[in-house]
């Protein structure tokens, strides 16, 4: 009783994992309860629920992403408890031409999000993750179906080339380009060609990795940033640092590596390893960090989850570039026993936050910080997993390189299919609507009727209509600036519409303007839009300040120097000989 006591007084930190990254039992007892806390946020299982849906304010993408978590989950643990929710929110959520556009995502589906769901069926096929039935689309089929509708959306009519942020052309940043479709894309085209050796998807993989050298989104320096919008021909970057754009390139260039053993490939993958390494901060720079927004408190619901990503292709790079394993694994340990010391929060006192880089817990839960957490305790087993198949070495999932064609260009969302309308449903529709007209009439003329009076109901309606009239002119000749009195007492103040836009508009800067916590998000009061880019509202288009999380101007990069597309100093080290 004593020692419980001392161990509650010790703080928070003290009922928190104790993670041993060298035993096996340990990571996989950990990983095994922080996935059924993920478990919890879930409810598209339960009655009511929809398959593949998390609840709001979740976006659509983040449950395509947490499905792949559980698929990893499967991999690296062989508990397959969860698999039958998992195969069937990943079947539910194909939509009309099974190619992950459901209707029901037309207002948010962006290729970003669409991507995720193909990135998540890919690591199905590629893990054997166990196949749908038959007459169901098979995972290779329907990653196969995503990249071919991304592919017919590369827009070389703005910024000569890359994927819009937006599918449908009416949503909010239609008009953005960002690195993370660029990145899915990418890395969905290079998977596809290590599994089926088909090398159309490895060029379209070239070509979307030097569009995004040309257009500045990797720099000289190997870092990648956020996007960039067709108005100024991509040429105004929004240059924030997020750790799934970085992830997401270096995931498909270990698949292309492997796929072409190119040394071409080998040199952009280790030069993109190093620039990560701005992602690990604390005393010993090894514990991943989302630099754009965990120092300031700014990440919203998004940008929470981002470090699962990395967690994820960090480890899954060490399969087809085994030259990294020594590189990455550090980071991993220390990241996963970091993060093991931050799940002391919720009810139960185990869920995890987001901040693994320091001592105090920072009050935060959320499926971001869940599956983060998970990802990267996983990603402690990966040496003694099996590498991913192929279609020659052991794959079986079935493709079908056409599917999709019923989406490709298109940039609308689909009508709902209502059966053509006959001149006899237009006769139906007059007449109906003189009915009702007829019958607002004779209502509004009954309103006016006063039964007590001695007047017929023909006198009382044209003294109303004179009464209308003479308050008409009155409010015609009044002055704009004076508020206008009339009868009874009421006062009707004249403003103008100018000063009624200033008062949304200042109403709307003060919202976006506001800080936002770790664990709130911001569509929770202003609505369900998608914002313009990852960029947090509010905040300065350049700084050099990297003390405040902002580290595009004139970040502090990680040493050695960095020359145009080389890399040299201690860096080299961790991958010469190893290759």
């Amino acid at each position: 009783m004593l020692a419980t006591t001392i161990l509650i007084m010790a703080g928070p930190l003290a009922l928190a994992y104790e993670l041993d990254t060298n035993s096996t039992t340990s990571i996989l007892s950990v990983a095994k309860q922080m996935t059924a806390d993920l478990m919890t946020f879930y409810d598209g299982d339960k009655p009511g629920g929809t398959p593949g849906l998390l609840p709001q304010p979740y976006y659509w993408w983040e449950a395509g992403a947490m499905m792949g978590a559980l698929i990893d989950y499967w991999y690296y643990s062989g508990d397959d408890q969860y698999n039958k929710l998992v195969e069937q929110a990943l079947l539910f959520q194909v939509g009309d031409t099974n190619d992950y556009m459901p209707r029901n995502q037309t207002l948010t589906e962006g290729n970003d999000d669409q991507g995720f769901w193909g990135l998540a069926v890919m690591s199905a096929a590629e893990y054997k993750f166990p196949d749908p039935p038959s007459d169901k689309p098979q995972w290779l089929a329907l990653a196969q179906a995503v990249f071919n509708t991304q592919a017919s959306r590369w827009d070389t009519e703005h910024c000569n080339g890359g994927l819009r942020w937006q599918i449908f052309k009416w949503n909010q940043g239609f008009d953005y380009k960002n690195s993370i479709s660029q990145a899915c894309f990418f890395a969905l085209g290079a998977r596809l060609a290590l599994y089926t050796g088909n090398n159309s998807y490895a060029e379209w993989a070239e070509k979307s990795w030097d569009w995004m050298i040309d257009v500045g989104f990797i720099d000289k320096s190997w870092r990648v940033i956020d996007g960039a919008h067709i108005g100024t021909n991509c040429t105004d970057h929004v240059p924030y640092q997020f750790s799934y754009n970085a992830g997401g390139f270096i995931l498909g260039a270990a698949a292309m590596y492997n796929y072409t053993e190119s040394p071409v490939w080998k040199d952009r993958l280790d030069n993109l390893l190093g620039a990560s390494r701005v992602f690990f901060t604390g005393p010993d720079k090894n514990i991943m960090t989302e630099v754009a927004c965990e120092p300031v408190d700014r990440c919203n619901l998004d940008q929470q989850s981002f470090k699962a990503y990395l967690s994820r292709w960090f480890a899954a790079i060490t399969k087809w570039a085994p030259h990294t394993y020594d590189f990455v694994m550090p980071y991993l340990r220390a990241s996963a026993v970091a993060a093991a010391k931050q799940c002391v929060g919720g009810n139960n006192k185990r869920m995890c936050g987001l901040k693994w880089n320091q001592d105090k817990y920072d009050g935060s839960t959320g499926v971001g910080q869940q599956m983060a957490a998970m990802e990267v305790t996983l990603a402690c087993l990966v040496q003694d997993r099996p590498a991913p198949v192929s279609h020659g070495n052991g794959g079986t999932s079935k493709g079908n390189p056409g599917l999709g064609g019923g989406d490709m260009g298109r940039n609308e969302p689909k009508s709902p299919g209502y059966k053509a309308i006959t001149a006899g449903d237009q006769a139906g529709a007059a007449i109906l609507t003189i009915a009702l007209l007829t019958a607002l009439i004779i209502g509004i003329g009954w309103i006016f009727v006063d039964e007590t009076s001695d007047k017929s109901p023909l006198e009382q309606f044209k003294g109303v209509q004179k009464s209308t009239k003479a308050a008409i002119v009155a409010v015609a000749g009044a002055t704009p600036s004076r508020p206008i009195i009339e009868k009874g007492g009421f006062i009707i103040n004249a403003t103008s519409k100018r000063s009624s836009t200033s008062s949304v508009l200042e109403n709307n800067q003060a919202i976006e303007a506001a800080a936002v916590r770790i664990g709130r998000v911001r569509s929770e009061s202003v609505g369900t839009q998608r914002r313009l880019s990852n960029m947090p509202i509010g905040w300065p288009r350049q700084s050099s300040n990297v003390s405040s999380g902002i580290w595009l101007d004139t970040p502090e990069l990680p040493s050695p120097t960095w020359q145009g597309l080389g890399l040299k100093g201690d860096i080299h080290g961790a991958f010469d000989g190893k290759s």
